[in-house]
């Protein structure tokens, strides 16, 4: 059976600083870093338009294309845009937190998605051996299968051999901060996160950044992570419950 509950391998260049002391705690999810609400907002409208610009495809075909053949090009065409969108609206990123005695470390990292150019490969051939038989019956599915198989295989062709295309898709950063950095502890009451206010200096900087540390927790886990990391915390440091919007990175 699936293992859904699999803990995320760690990347190779991963080495953590406290490394030397017990781990207090530590896990791996995967998480979207940023404004859902806003994310969310821009795909049901992005989608909105496909729904749109495919109806119109539709209603639209050319001189020798019959309903059905107008139907399964409009039909690609949405997936694709569909598929596209959600890539851009709906990334998550790899993470993974640790707790010692002496404060928190985390990764975060995103691998390029290659199970995206394989479900590509796949679609592009199951659609293309499709019209193609289609063809035999009606040759106006010919006009349909250089529309949509045609433009799978460009998509696929060119996120498969564009090394700036996957350079942007892959990420990395570790940090690592110390108990005393920071000055707020907050329960998120919209998301399974637990909010950390900190002030430090950076290395190279002259002046104090003050930023949040968004701890993604698994579900149910965060009133737990907060309680083990109150006792850490300097004396006076606050303690809430509030809603919570992940910043934009630091990195």
């Amino acid at each position: 059976m699936l293992n859904l509950n699999k803990p995320l391998a760690l990347p190779s260049q991963l080495e953590w600083k406290f490394a030397h002391e017990p781990e207090l705690l530590g896990w791996t999810i995967r998480a979207r870093n940023y404004n859902t609400f806003v994310a969310n907002c821009m795909f049901l409208f992005m989608s909105a338009l496909i729904m749109g610009w495919t109806y119109f495809l539709h209603t639209t075909p050319g001189p020798n294309e019959s309903v059905l053949s107008a139907y399964l090009v409009s039909l690609c065409f949405y997936i694709v845009c569909s598929l596209a969108i959600a890539s851009m609206t709906h990334q998550r990123m790899n993470f993974a937190f640790r707790f010692t005695q002496s404060g928190v470390e985390y990764c975060n990292w995103k691998d390029f998605p290659k199970w995206a150019l394989t479900f590509l490969k796949w679609l592009t051939g199951i659609t293309a051996i499709f019209f193609i038989f289609m063809a035999a019956i009606d040759p106006s599915f010919l006009f349909g299968a250089l529309i949509g198989p045609g433009g799978l295989a460009l998509t696929y062709l060119s996120m498969a051999n564009s090394k700036s295309y996957q350079e942007m898709q892959t990420e990395y950063h570790h940090h690592e901060f110390k108990w005393d950095e920071f000055t707020q502890l907050a329960i998120a009451t919209n998301r399974e996160v637990v909010d950390l206010k900190y002030s430090v200096i950076l290395e190279g900087d002259d002046f104090v950044t003050r930023w949040s540390l968004n701890i993604f927790c698994k579900r149910k886990q965060k009133e737990k992570v907060a309680e083990l990391i109150r006792p850490y915390l300097s004396p006076g440091v606050p303690f809430i419950k509030a809603k919570v919007n992940v910043p934009l990175s630091t990195d």
